[in-house]
């Protein structure tokens, strides 16, 4: 059973989520996986609780 877990900022819309999991879904299925075992756990996060380069993401 895979647990795909996806962190990201904040701001999709309901609709873009449901694109990104049937997707990911779909990807796993053709890999011989049953969609039943998918597991996706979405993660949304502040630009300013993300850093690259020693850079928040918000002052970028």
């Amino acid at each position: 059973m895979p647990v795909v877990i996806v962190e990201m900022w904040k701001g999709r819309t309901p609709e873009q989520y449901k694109q990104l999991v049937e997707g990911i879904t779909s990807s796993f299925v053709k890999l011989g996986t049953k969609a039943e075992a998918v597991q996706i756990i979405l993660k949304e996060n502040d630009k300013n609780h993300w850093a690259i380069a020693g850079k928040l993401c918000s002052e970028q």
